[in-house]
């Protein structure tokens, strides 16, 4: 189901958070659970892998995660505001330690000047840290189509659940 190179990453995701004892929370939009289904794929992950929301809509947003209508109304769906209270609310609803959230336009519609087809916001948050500290990041993948653009945000979001990662650090 999944090619080698996503699934050589999720198992260095659980091997490193297994070693550190850490426990993951995925909360994703215009991925669908991509990187919760490469988690799951590698047998074992149960120790892990917590659980994952899928928030595809504004409304499940705010109901699964408490992501503010105010918040949605003013900065958008895809932004690093959303995309932190994504991260945060994982967090919130979980017992995982780390949580990064994906939230992004896949296309091939949906895009707009300010926010065009392949742009992917990341966030990564983690028990315990200062929420006020934003570990955010955005990419343009360009339009690379749809199953392309979520392919690569898999892959960030994936390198984001190391457990020493930073948006910064991650290629």
């Amino acid at each position: 189901m999944f090619e080698p190179v996503m699934l050589a990453a999720a198992r260095a995701v659980l091997e490193a958070n297994r070693a550190a004892g850490k426990m993951l929370v995925t909360a994703e939009s215009c991925t669908g659970g991509l990187v919760a289904a490469a988690l799951t794929e590698i047998a074992g992950s149960s120790d892990v892998f917590e659980r994952g929301f899928v928030t595809y809509s504004n409304e499940s947003k705010m109901e699964a995660l408490g992501v503010s209508e105010d918040m949605i109304a003013t900065f958008g769906a895809v932004s690093v505001a959303t995309a932190w209270a994504m991260a945060q609310g994982a967090l919130k609803h979980s017992q995982a330690d780390i949580a990064v959230a994906v939230t992004g336009v896949a296309g091939p519609g949906g895009g707009s000047a300010s926010k065009p087809v392949g742009m992917v916001v990341f966030a990564r948050a983690q028990r315990g840290a200062d929420p006020e500290v934003v570990v955010a990041d955005t990419r343009q993948f360009g339009d690379l189509g749809r199953s392309e653009i979520r392919r690569q945000a898999a892959l960030v979001a994936l390198a984001l659940l190391m457990p020493d990662a930073c948006a910064d650090s991650v290629p």
